[in-house]
């Protein structure tokens, strides 16, 4: 891992950052991307004095918020039309459409802005945003202020804390681990839920 560290280092700043955004952008795009680990090696670059640690974070946010909004704005666009044609229809049915929508309407903000901190639902969270209909305020704002968070606190940690990249690496599963175990409860959850209410 220590000729990794020194292959970076040697390369230029910009090659790294574009590494970094690219990564934190494709997460929505195509959800099993390694973001954080990403987003975690140009931190731990930039504690070792190679990246800047605003310009990592700033380039991790704006990447992460921009690619949110565009798959938002293209499932509202075209997203609906889809599920209401042949195939849309045997994938999801208008019953369960409208039962998305109506979970948006009364959950969307704090739902949206606590889903995208965990690693199963960041992916789906914004494109179903769209395709329910949540105004762009309301979904847009609590992305932006989750990847903030998130990313910034990732960013501050692994540049404050990161000496060792395989530490650094280790932390950033546990934690993914961590949150992967509570997004699958929450799945698990609300399938239940779900369950019950059509049994009624």
């Amino acid at each position: 891992m220590s000729d990794l560290v020194h292959w970076l280092e040697a390369l230029p700043p910009g090659p790294l950052y574009a590494l970094v955004a690219t990564f934190a952008a494709l997460e929505n795009i195509f959800p099993p991307v390694p973001a954080d680990t990403a987003v975690a090696l140009g931190a731990f670059l930039a504690g070792r004095g190679t990246l800047d640690p605003w310009a990592v974070f700033g380039l991790t946010w704006t990447a992460n918020v921009g690619s949110g909004a565009v798959v938002y704005f293209a499932s509202h666009r075209f997203g609906r039309p889809f599920f209401q044609g042949k195939l849309g229809r045997r994938l999801l049915s208008e019953h369960a459409m409208g039962h998305i929508e109506r979970e948006y309407r009364r959950h969307g903000t704090y739902g949206i802005f606590l889903s995208r901190l965990l690693p199963v639902w960041r992916g789906v969270v914004m494109p179903f945003a769209g395709i329910a209909g949540v105004p762009p305020v309301r979904a847009l704002l609590p992305l932006a202020l989750a990847s903030a968070l998130w990313y910034g606190l990732l960013t501050y940690l692994v540049t404050a804390l990161g000496t060792n990249l395989d530490a650094v690496l280790r932390m950033v599963a546990r934690v993914n681990g961590a949150l992967a175990v509570v997004a699958l409860a929450a799945v698990l959850g609300l399938g239940l839920w779900i369950w019950r209410r059509l049994q009624r």
